[in-house]
């Protein structure tokens, strides 16, 4: 994939930043302020009049922040960028801006649990409802087209069960109503997967994840049009106040050049275990999407690069069977997150989706025996015989 001339490992490190306009530093700096002063009072009107480029309050604008979001619209091939305090701050800000009270929201079938909760409150509040799609066809999508049908949210690959969305069909059926299609990228990045390239009109990250890479910050992005953008920026965020701190965002940056180089190693380490696993007596079925016999695979080939550094995988045997895997590990941690340098494990009927009642979860495929992985960048043969060793526990 190519940004202008330049591909998009040269771009995550130079893009973004000019060390001439900071005294020659070679990294970004951190302007960790909340305010910032005029020169004089008739400066200050016409930075808040908008008829003067500056900045004027953290809160509204930060030369980090800024670094970082221009950097991230030029990875995702969007023209502006929108850095958050939190991925969910993102997805309720993108939410908020495309919707009134009486809104109608359709979903792939499958979404993180905390923007399942989101849009229960939203409906529960204001009246915005949603349905759910599989999308695997126009015709389902256009089955749930109403008159107050405002966007269409995708998630792919959904979390947990790594599902595909065929991106260009969600496209074309949107562009016929003139609806919005939003993805939330998170599982690929903006290494493997571009859906602004495909066509979709916003893309959004919990940045917590692979755009930062360490573990160590909470952060959300959004990229789409300029006017987009702008108007949540002064609107949206603005209000309510979700924004990124300096420090957090110079930690992205940090994170972002390494974007590449880590993305593979999670990719090559996923297409190891995968073939472990799948061999595995105490497996039952997994489910990767860079596996020629998913049923997903021809998506994949299409509009990702590699398939992705997230396995879910469901064992033989009940919850507590898929709990004892869990505390059996050793070098692989109990954790939520993913995109980290340490390869975590969850399972998400009790953690990450808990909060979807029982029977919708089943109809996602989040069964009590689904335990989802995202693979680190430890050597592969290391996490296998920790992984090896904890299956062998339920045999």
């Amino acid at each position: 994939m190519k940004h202008g001339t330049r591909k998009i490992e040269t771009e995550v490190i130079h893009s973004g930043y000019n060390a001439d306009h900071h005294l020659g530093s070679l990294s970004m700096p951190i302007f960790q302020t909340s305010t910032f002063t005029f020169r004089n009072a008739e400066q200050g009107e016409m930075r808040f009049k908008g008829e003067e480029e500056g900045y004027v309050y953290s809160r509204l604008g930060n030369p980090t922040v800024r670094s970082l979001e221009e950097k991230m619209a030029i990875m995702e091939a969007g023209e502006a960028a929108l850095a958050f305090s939190s991925g969910m701050a993102a997805v309720s800000a993108t939410l908020i801006s495309l919707t009134k009270a009486n809104d109608h929201i359709i979903c792939s079938q499958g979404i993180y649990g905390c923007t399942f909760g989101l849009l229960q409150l939203m409906e529960e509040k204001y009246n915005i409802t949603h349905d759910f799609c599989a999308m695997e066809t126009e015709e389902q999508l256009r089955a749930l087209i109403r008159p107050e049908t405002v966007c269409i949210y995708v998630e792919t690959p959904i979390n947990p069960t790594m599902k595909l969305v065929d991106l260009s069909l969600v496209v074309k059926v949107a562009n016929e109503y003139g609806l919005q299609v939003v993805v939330d990228n998170t599982f690929s990045s903006p290494y493997l997967q571009q859906p602004l390239v495909l066509g979709c009109d916003i893309v959004l990250h919990s940045a917590t994840k692979y755009i930062c890479g360490h573990g160590d910050v909470i952060a959300g992005v959004v990229v789409g049009k300029k006017d987009f953008i702008e108007n949540m920026a002064v609107t949206t965020q603005k209000d309510i106040g979700g924004v990124l701190a300096p420090f957090d965002a110079w930690l992205l940056l940090r994170g972002l050049k390494t974007l590449p180089v880590r993305m593979d190693r999670h990719c090559e380490n996923a297409e190891r275990l995968f073939q472990k696993l799948n061999m595995h007596p105490s497996v039952e079925r997994v489910y990767y999407p860079g596996n020629v016999q998913h049923p997903d695979y021809p998506i994949m080939a299409k509009q990702m690069k590699k398939g992705g550094g997230l396995i879910s995988f469901e064992i033989k045997g009940s919850k507590k069977d898929a709990q004892r895997v869990l505390n059996a590990l050793d070098l692989i941690k109990i954790a939520v997150s993913l995109g980290d340098a340490e390869t975590l494990i969850q399972h998400p009927a009790t953690m990450t989706h808990s909060v979807i009642p029982a029977q919708e979860r089943v109809e996602m495929g989040i069964t009590d025996q689904l335990i989802r992985l995202s693979v680190g960048l430890e050597a592969w043969e290391d996490i296998w015989d920790d992984l090896s060793q904890a299956l062998d526990t339920i045999l």
